[in-house]
């Protein structure tokens, strides 16, 4: 485990951000990214009405990220066939190589800040 002081998190975070600007990938928003990385870290399923509850917004604000993000292919959403008042959200391939390009990208930048 990493252990950083507090200006060398705000570092990383920095150094990170700063490459992801530099990328050719998608620039999402920190409600998007924290959309986004709670689909694919934490187990399905995932509703719209789930991610407003777990991130503490409205259904609106769930529904326009994920608007933006499958427009990018970062997401996929399909009714739920057994309770039709749902919408499930699902990960896509597109969204998981993001994902792991931004991981490879923030354990690089955490080598330059902690070495």
């Amino acid at each position: 485990m990493i252990t950083l002081k507090p200006g060398q998190a705000l570092s990383l975070w920095q150094k990170a951000s700063m490459a992801q600007v530099h990328d050719d990938d998608a620039d999402l928003t920190t409600r998007q990214l924290a959309i986004l990385l709670t689909i694919y870290l934490e187990p399905p399923p995932h509703t719209v009405r789930g991610l407003a509850a777990q991130l503490r917004v409205t259904k609106p604000v769930i529904t326009r990220a994920l608007d933006t993000m499958g427009i990018m292919g970062l997401v996929a959403r399909r009714r739920d066939e057994r309770d039709r008042r749902n919408v499930l959200v699902q990960r896509t391939v597109k969204g998981a190589e993001y994902l792991q390009r931004l991981s490879d990208l923030i354990v690089e930048q955490a080598a330059e800040v902690s070495g």
